[in-house]
């Protein structure tokens, strides 16, 4: 996949690539401008750009997660310390901006927000101020990077100011920016005493892209009402006097073939069968998520208990494992939710254990790819219970994991992906009888009923993978052209009308 990667990349006429994004793809040690540590960060972001980058020998700004007294944009960092192939642009955040920046405006204020839970958005004017300047010390840094041709990349709600500052610095190469999460409908994104603003940041790129057609559809509303700018909704078109901002749909894939081949390991497949010894029941359910909010764990749960309640038969034959990665432990909200988690994990095992064998695993950690896989082999079902959610790549990568065509995905319709995943039994995570139902239609699931559904998610999975992703963004990005968003079959090099259908704005 590299060699094909560099391919395009020369094809496309991308001479240098800028990556922005809130976190960059390692964690680094040491003291002042001296880096004597270099660990990969672990996320689906890094998984999805680092072989962009890296094929173009580019320079990727983030914060390397260390934090001083004063906030500074650190030094350049080859990378892989042992074996460079781009380099890392550091930024270092003071303790204060990490606390208004990121867990303030960022997490309490804008993540809430864009994901539909209102009640829960923290709208504070120091948050915004610190936000703000965070965005002004990423773009300065940016340009700094840049020169004419290169092309700017910016991720995610982090940073949604930085394509604008750099277009008042003068900047007047390429800017694209892709938003990971859902973008909200104008009744919820309204409430933003700073909408506006984030609006004409945006509208600094030159492509906007979002995972869903919804997503672009509520984008092109806000903007049509707040800034009354020249929408072409058909075509994804925003009209900004002398430049046209392209908005469109890229829903975000996985290399396919890399989960495909782990899953054929033998060592993995050891793995897996030692998973499933230890656990020891017939049927094993699998939920891996950050412990958030949005993933639904505690709705999850209640479906869990319903399950049992009202199914006695699966008791001693049906187990669940719920992996939840740690994710903003200093926060009350999260500690809370942590908190109640595993109160509610208690119950469960309290009401249904028997001969001292618990009916729910709980680890709270985080997985390395390979036990990740391992686990996605191990289990007959996996299931997905987001309230809301940008896509969602575990779906996509269990689905990728199971080689022998078996296994069932439940998905809740709330998740970006259900849209792709047609051969998923959808659920809606709210409503804890369908949970209970859902569930138990999966692990009661006939053999050929599993692999005709699986078929179905594979062929997809496979087919808009990690390298269609890139063929659609470098087309998109490096040239403008392609596409509008919402494009059916052989209308351009993405096609994306083909399986996310058009439709109404959503709440």
């Amino acid at each position: 996949m590299r060699k094909l990667l560099e391919h395009q990349v020369r094809r496309c006429g991308l001479n240098k690539l800028i990556v922005l994004s809130n976190r960059a793809p390692f964690v680094f040690k040491g003291e002042n401008m001296h880096i004597t540590k270099a660990a990969r960060a672990v996320s689906g972001l890094v998984s999805a750009l680092e072989p962009i980058t890296g094929a173009c020998g580019g320079t990727w700004v983030g914060w390397g997660g260390r934090v001083a007294g004063e906030s500074r944009v650190g030094g350049r960092v080859a990378v892989p310390l042992d074996r460079p192939e781009y380099t890392v642009r550091e930024m270092v955040f003071s303790r204060q901006e990490y606390q208004r920046y990121y867990h303030g405006f960022a997490n309490d204020c804008l993540w809430p927000l864009f994901h539909c839970f209102l009640e829960k958005a923290v709208f504070d004017h120091d948050y915004w101020q610190s936000y703000v300047r965070v965005n002004c010390k990423f773009a300065e840094a940016a340009a700094a990077e840049a020169d004419g041709d290169a092309l700017i990349w910016v991720h995610d709600y982090h940073l949604t100011l930085v394509p604008g500052m750099l277009r008042d610095m003068g900047y007047r190469g390429q800017i694209a920016f892709f938003c990971h999460i859902p973008f909200p409908p104008l009744e919820i994104f309204s409430a933003l005493p700073w909408g506006e603003d984030i609006l004409r940041g945006l509208l600094g790129s030159d492509l906007v892209a979002f995972h869903l057609n919804g997503y672009v559809e509520n984008f092109l509303r806000v903007v049509e009402k707040q800034l009354q700018a020249g929408i072409d909704h058909g075509r994804g078109r925003i009209d900004r006097g002398e430049r046209t901002v392209r908005v469109r749909a890229l829903p975000i894939g996985i290399d396919y073939r890399e989960f495909e081949a782990a899953a054929r390991r033998e060592e993995i497949r050891r793995r897996a069968a030692e998973i499933r010894r230890r656990v020891g029941v017939d049927r094993l359910v699998l939920s891996v998520e950050r412990l958030d909010y949005t993933k639904g764990i505690i709705e999850k749960l209640q479906g869990i208990e319903e399950f049992f309640s009202s199914c006695p038969q699966h008791r001693n034959r049906v187990a669940f494992l719920q992996v939840a990665v740690p994710s903003r432990t200093e926060v009350q909200t999260y500690a809370d939710l942590r908190s109640s988690a595993e109160e509610m994990v208690s119950r469960i095992n309290g009401l249904y254990a028997s001969n001292w064998s618990t009916p729910v695993k709980y680890m709270f950690k985080a997985f390395n790819r390979d036990e990740l896989v391992a686990h996605y082999c191990a289990a007959d079902v996996c299931l997905v219970t987001s309230l809301r959610d940008g896509l969602n790549l575990v779906a996509k990568e269990y689905v990728a994991s199971r080689v022998a065509g078996d296994g069932v995905l439940v998905l809740s319709t709330f998740a970006g992906a259900a849209e792709q995943l047609s051969g998923c039994l959808p659920v809606n995570p709210y409503d804890r009888v369908d949970l209970a139902e859902k569930i138990n239609k999966a692990v009661e699931m006939a053999p050929a009923e599993q692999k005709l559904r699986m078929a179905t998610l594979q062929q997809s999975v496979r087919h808009y993978d990690l390298n269609w992703w890139w063929q659609g963004v470098l087309a998109g990005l490096a040239r403008n052209t392609g596409s509008p968003a919402g494009a059916g079959k052989g209308e351009g090099p993405l096609a994306a009308g083909e399986f996310v259908p058009k439709r109404r704005p959503d709440g």
